[in-house]
């Protein structure tokens, strides 16, 4: 199963694709996470030491630069476009009780020489992981698309989009779901998050009209522990841990 979590900053969608590995992995089955959010903060929650932390691939300048034929910092008018990546998952990823993280970045807007040879390298990588690999793949991004090419969405199986109960999120999730119909994401569904009952519930599927709807996550206490660090992800309880096992079910 290949997943792309997004959605509007401050959802929680780093928080609930932790969450979903962890319920995959106690289900005994492979699991790679692909941080590619600017913030890059799932080693954080994945209680990852500073010491274990490896460096984002976007900012590996020399080995882009090597794989895709071009020369740090100089302009590259020309570069390969489909370098070798298959090797870099398991010299890059960072193995976290049975998760594996793979920290990738985002690439900057705005231009410069040697965005085009980035943008190759992440796609091809991206690529690579949401088609070639066997693992479960729960790629962590950000409110865009930018990531995905058309190639690489044909891998994604689902992609969960984070709605909290207000009509910006829900305003977001539409925008990305014409986004995704347009490169071929067929499987858009959204996930609404710090939900207090009922009330927020219908509020979601009035503003998510349209969309298909996996489910809901309550506010939660713990949630909130584990992104002020006073618990880690190996503590959360099954009461956390329930309504996550359901959506992942619910996935096919």
């Amino acid at each position: 199963m290949k997943i792309a979590v997004t959605g509007k900053g401050g959802v929680g969608k780093s928080t609930l694709a932790a969450l979903i590995a962890r319920v995959v992995r106690d289900q005994s089955k492979k699991v790679v996470v692909i941080d590619a959010d600017p913030d890059m903060n799932l080693a954080t929650l994945f209680d990852i030491p500073s010491e274990r932390q490896v460096a984002p691939i976007i900012e590996m300048k020399e080995l882009i630069a090597e794989r895709t034929g071009t020369e740090v910092g100089q302009p590259a008018p020309f570069f390969t476009m489909n370098p070798k990546v298959d090797d870099i998952p398991e010299k890059y990823w960072v193995d976290q009780n049975g998760v594996k993280l793979l920290v990738m970045g985002t690439v900057q807007r705005g231009g410069g020489g040697c965005a085009c040879p980035e943008n190759a390298f992440l796609k091809s990588l991206l690529g690579h992981m949401m088609i070639a690999r066997q693992e479960w793949v729960i790629l962590d991004m950000e409110a865009g698309i930018e990531h995905l090419g058309r190639g690489t969405a044909l891998g994604v199986d689902n992609m969960l989009v984070v709605v909290e109960p207000n009509r910006t999120s829900a305003e977001t999730a539409h925008r990305i779901k014409k986004l995704a119909a347009d490169i071929g994401i067929k499987r858009v569904r959204v996930v609404g998050n710090k939900v207090r009952g009922s009330v927020d519930e219908d509020l979601i599927r009035k503003h998510c009209e349209g969309l298909e709807i996996l489910g809901f996550l309550p506010l939660s206490e713990q949630i909130r522990q584990i992104s002020t660090g006073e618990i880690s992800l190996e503590q959360v309880g099954e009461e956390t841990l329930e309504p996550v096992r359901s959506l992942v079910n619910g996935l096919s």
